[in-house]
């Protein structure tokens, strides 16, 4: 991934903000809604997506709707020298969406997704026949509470600028 900046600034804020609410709209939208030059707002674009600010579009896309009804956090113990090697071959499995590196006694927490109790047993299968995993424990997600979610940032972010382009 490519070095994001060290910090956005008001105009990204507000930029990333207006995309947010309206994720179809045009540059020249994003300008006329923000008050700012067309190639002012092509060339933020341009910074924010070379510098990884941005997500890839494909994590818009719910598990559900591809028949993955069940998501699941695996919690994997590691041999140390292995970490490197067991996050590759966690990466080779399709149903897993984030591997996340922790302190303390666990070392990696799993996302995983499965049609049904038999699949997700199936990838625990896998990723424990992983060299190198040590242990799992498996917790079935029940309900979202708080879902992803990045405006309530982005709002602090853009300050009060914001009430101004309402």
């Amino acid at each position: 991934m490519p070095a994001s900046p060290d910090r956005l600034d008001l105009t990204d804020a507000r930029l990333l903000l207006a995309l947010t609410e309206d994720p179809r709209a045009t540059v020249l939208g994003l300008a006329q809604r923000l008050g700012l030059a067309r190639n002012t707002v092509q060339a933020r674009l341009a910074r924010l997506e070379a510098g990884g600010v941005l997500d890839p579009f494909d994590l818009r896309v719910r598990p559900e709707s591809l028949g993955y009804r069940l998501t699941a956090y695996v919690t994997v113990q590691v041999v140390q020298t292995s970490l490197a090697d067991v996050g590759a071959a966690l990466a080779g499995i399709p149903e897993v969406l984030e591997v996340i590196g922790l302190s303390g006694v666990v070392d990696l927490l799993v996302r995983v997704v499965a049609v049904d109790a038999d699949d997700l047993w199936r990838i625990t299968e896998q990723v424990l026949a992983i060299p190198g995993v040590q242990r799992t424990d498996t917790n079935l997600a029940l309900r979202r509470f708080v879902g992803p979610r990045m405006i309530p940032l982005l709002e602090r972010a853009a300050g009060p600028a914001r009430a101004e382009e309402g």
